[in-house]
Formats: C-alpha cells, structure tokens, sequence
C-alpha cells in the first residue's frame, strides 16, 4: 500500500526518481544539468537522484529514469568499439565516427539472482515472452510480469549475472530461426546446432509461443498416420493432425514406439521433429544415432533440451520443437512431432514457477501447469486444404510412477489428447512388446483414420484379444477344459504372438492387412508359439512377390475385396503344405 501511495504521490506532484551511477563522484554543475534535462524531457517540477559511484564504468554515467536508460559512460563506448573482435582498421574507425548515445533500449536492473531466475525493476513496458539482453551478453525470456518487477529465466550466463547488473529490451518475442536446412540436424532450443556440423541457414524467425489455429481454420483428421507397428495401426489408428499420448511407466518401450513411428515415415513425405527434454546426453545420442543408421535423419530434426541443461531451456524446448514444425505445415507439409517427455517438462517448470514464488497447487505444480500442455497440444491440428493443407501430429509422451495414471501430469495430458497408448510392465516383462495395455488404450479417432482394408481385416481382433485374456485368467484355476475353449485359448494366444514386433521393424500397411486375414481366419493358430512369426513373416515376403499382385492392389486402393482374402488364404495354404520350414 507505501508503494501504492508514493507512486501516486509523485505522479500527482510531477516528481522523478531517478538513479544515476557515475564513474566518479559528480560536480554539483553536473547534476543540476542532469536534472534541468530529466525535467524538461519528463515535464516535472522536481528530481530526486539517487547518486551512486561505480568505478567499473571508466568514465561517464548511466542515468536511469523509469524503464528508460541512457548511457553514457566509458564503458559503454569501448564495448560498441569492440563489437564483434573488430580489425585495427574497423576499430580505427569506430574511434572517429563514435557519438555518444542519447539512450540505448528500455532497460532496468536486477534486484535479486539465483537458479537460473533473476528479479528486474524497471523495464515497465515489457511484456510476457519477450526476450532481454543484460549488459555480460547474456539472454533471458520475460516469464513473469508484476506490479514491481519482472520475473526473467535465464537461457545462458547465469553465473555471471548478480544483483546491480543492467537489461535492456530487445522488443522481441522468444522464438527461434527456421528452415528447410534445419533438417538432419541436431539443435538446441534456441535453434543453434550442437551436432558439430557448422552453422544452418534460417529462412525466417518463428515465435516460440502462438496462438492455435481456430477450429474453422481446421479439417476433420481422416488421413492415416501409419507407425508401421501392427497393434498400434490396428486397434488404435493414429491420423495426421491428431494427437495421441504414449504412457507407461520407465522402461516400457515408450521411446522404442517413437522412433519406430517416425522410421515408418520414411518416402511418405511426412517430415518428423523429436523433442528432448530433460534427458541423459548419451540416450539422445542413441536415438539420433539409430534414426541415422536407419536413414530417418534426412527427414528428421533432433530439438534436444538435456538434464544437465537449465530449467528455462527444457521448459522452451517443446515450443520450439512446435514452431519448427509450423513452419512445414504452412508451407503444406505433415509433421509428427514426439515431445520426449513431457513429466519432465512439467517438472522443469516447476522448478521455475517455485524460482518465481508462485503458490504450488497439487503435488507442488503451479496452477497453471494444465495451460501448459494445453496450448502446447492445441497447436498440432490439420489445416484445410485452402490454408494448404497441412498438418502436425503429436505424439507426447508421459512416465507414470508404478502405472498410476490418475496422478496429476498423467490426468492432465490424457484430457487433452485424443486418445492414449498405454504401456504396461508386467506385459513388457512378460516379452509382449511392444507392451501395449489393449484395455486401457483408445484412439478417439478410431476408424476414421484407418483404410477400408485395415478396418475390414481387423474387425473382431479387440474383443477377441479381450476374451482371450478373460478365458485365460479363468483358464488358470481349471484342468479339464472343453474343445471350444482351448481352441480359443490357442487363438488367443497367437493374435499375442503376431502382435509382438520387435524394434526398427516397421510393417507397411498392405503387410499388416496380410498379418491380420491369416489371424482372423485361424491359419495362425496351429503353428507353434515359438515359429508363428518367422513363418508368418517368411509368408509375407514372399507374398509380396506374388504373380497374382494382391499385396500391390491393397496399397494402391486401401480396400480387401473377397478376392483378395481368398488370395491371401490359397496362398497360404499352398505355402503351409509345401515348402513351410517353420511349421515342420
């Protein structure tokens, strides 16, 4: 209420306050002149100047007034002079055109630093998400505006910022650069290459943070997506523009499904970005090198954001990864985009939000954690065809702690997405993998985003896997079981087998059509457990190659005629009673 009172005690009474630091102690001609200028400049009747020596600026002054900062010190003239390590000529130069400054950018001074959070005062006109340059160099990003001061996160130069050091505004939102060259390359979230390749050309600047197109500037999601595993593509389709969450607890192949996904992109002219966010150098390493072993960096840009990097720049990350990919869809382009985790994410603006003294809500998270994920997702849609086209989809990705999906994150990016795969240990343990829960797992897309040739040859597989695991429960506590039942119990247990893949295997959709005719029919199920998909997978290859062009006819229509299952069927049955190694 003080603070209140004297700013409109002054404001009233045309009074300034003023700080003025001056490399030596000033004359007292000096500061009348000083404040004959703030008055006439500020048409006040009175300056009040809070003087204070700092020999660290050479010669001069820097006379701040309000969000205002003129600079005129010693300093400053030999930091211009030396922009940018200049020849003697360029320096010679400088030295003979250089005029003092009348101001430089709005600026303000640091109250408080530490962690990576500094508190500013000054600087009134600033605005959320705005980028600020301080006097050592280094960068930081406006993330909280109050009635007294700014909240700033730093990206770099934390250890040298501390309480007294000078920021100016840059004017400009955070964002990062963008273009076709960012691809097959690996950056940080402000655009920069750590892959040691050298500089990328940028063919524009994007904004990190941007509203989500309208839903009139939308199209429904009706093209497929394929991730090239069959019991995802299957049972839980995923469409361009849509978003769809990966769960499951660490170590459950969640990474595993990401990267199979974007190697199935490969010749499909979907472009495909990764976000790393919080974790260990040597994972990321790992997964840029197998997209690069398998040929998907040439489509793919790595965003990586590691746990030993700061708060701010894992929180950035996703955003960045995001107007990236925007810039591909406006020029027409799909995207998948997999954010690569975003619990730590979640926690990483915790950590910031705590830095920032905001009131922690559930399990410690600010409350606005929800609007975080929210306008992040939001953003991943298809356009109309009239808006070109394109699209970005989403594949975020959350950790649970013991399979607790109702924890707050978990909850969270569920309601946002539509729909989840959900990862189980005990399946992943069990060697089903990937270990996809097929009761917890939904696509809110469903069929719409599949080809009439999926749809057809996997019409029953859900229920049928879902009586197979009822009959199996019920199977334990039983000896003598009926014919019907243990012919269930079979197939059962081959629609498992067909549906574990191992990684880097993608399958076409035309391949997993063939998969699926021969499970429905039962042609799997009396091969042995252990041979099931060598022999369904040395079928297949074959097959492909078959006079008749089955496989070539799915591909190009996306339909299965009666004719094409009684291919499939005769072709098998041929194969199965002739040269079938595996099933001898």
């Amino acid at each position: 209420m003080a603070t209140e009172f004297s700013r409109e005690f002054f404001a009233e009474n045309r009074i300034v306050k003023a700080d003025l630091r001056c490399a030596r102690k000033p004359r007292q001609e000096d500061l009348d002149r000083i404040r004959r200028e703030v008055k006439k400049l500020y048409d006040a009747t009175e300056v009040i100047l809070n003087v204070v020596v700092d020999e660290s600026l050479l010669s001069g002054y820097v006379l701040q007034v309000g969000d205002r900062l003129f600079d005129n010190s010693g300093r400053h003239q030999l930091d211009k002079m030396m922009e940018g390590k200049p020849s003697l000529a360029t320096l010679k130069t400088r030295i003979e055109d250089y005029h003092p400054a009348q101001t430089s950018a709005e600026g303000g001074v640091v109250i408080s630093s530490g962690d990576g959070i500094v508190q500013v005062e000054g600087m009134d006109r600033a605005v959320y998400g705005e980028i600020v340059t301080f006097e050592n160099g280094a960068k930081g990003m406006v993330e909280s505006v109050e009635p007294e001061k700014l909240g700033i996160m730093l990206f770099d130069g934390a250890e040298t910022v501390g309480v007294g050091t000078l920021v100016t505004r840059s004017g400009k939102r955070a964002g990062i650069p963008v273009g076709d060259a960012f691809l097959g390359r690996v950056i940080d979230p402000l655009g920069e290459p750590i892959d040691g390749k050298g500089p990328i050309e940028a063919e524009g600047y994007n904004p990190i943070e941007k509203q989500a197109p309208g839903i009139l500037e939308r199209q429904s999601v009706d093209t497929p997506l394929h991730t090239g595993i069959l019991a995802i593509d299957s049972m839980f389709p995923i469409g361009r523009g849509q978003r769809e969450l990966i769960i499951g607890d660490r170590q459950t192949g969640k990474t595993s499904i990401a990267t199979d996904a974007i190697l199935n992109q490969k010749d499909t002219g979907v472009l495909c970005i990764y976000v790393a966010i919080g974790q260990k150098a040597s994972s990321i390493a790992r997964v840029t090198e197998d997209l690069r072993k398998h040929g998907a960096m040439e489509y793919t840009t790595v965003v990586a954001a590691t746990a030993s990097d700061s708060a701010p720049l894992q929180y950035i990350a996703p955003y960045a990864g995001t107007a990236l990919a925007e810039y591909f869809m406006s020029k027409g382009k799909s995207v998948l985009i997999v954010y690569d985790d975003l619990s730590k994410h979640a926690v990483a603006y915790r950590a910031i939000s705590l830095l920032l003294r905001r009131s922690p809500g559930r399990e410690a998270y600010p409350g606005d954690v929800f609007y975080l994920h929210s306008r992040l997702l939001e953003r991943s849609c298809r356009m109309r065809d009239d808006l070109g086209g394109g699209s970005i989809t989403a594949l975020p990705i959350v950790e649970t702690q013991a399979g607790d999906v109702s924890a707050y994150i978990p909850t969270n990016v569920i309601s946002i997405t539509d729909g989840q795969i959900f990862l189980e240990s005990a399946l992943f343990n069990a060697g089903n993998r990937p270990a996809v829960n097929v009761g917890l797992s939904v696509s809110r897309v469903g069929g719409a985003a599949q080809t009439k040739a999926m749809k057809k040859a996997n019409a029953n597989l859900r229920i049928e896997l879902a009586q197979y695991k009822d009959m199996e429960s019920f199977a334990q506590f039983s000896s003598d079981l009926d014919a019907e039942t243990r012919r269930q119990l079979q197939h059962g247990k081959a629609l498992m087998e067909m549906l574990k893949q191992p990684l880097y295997q993608p399958k076409s959709d035309a391949e997993q059509v063939v998969w699926l005719v021969l499970a429905s029919h039962g042609a799997l199920d009396e091969l042995p457990p252990e041979k099931l998909r060598a022999a369904a997978g040395d079928f297949v290859s074959r097959f492909r190659a078959d006079v008749s062009g089955t496989m070539d006819r799915i591909t190009d229509t996306g339909k299965l005629d009666p004719e094409e299952v009684d291919a499939i069927l005769n072709a098998w049955n041929a194969y199965a009673g002739g040269d079938c190694h595996a099933v001898q």
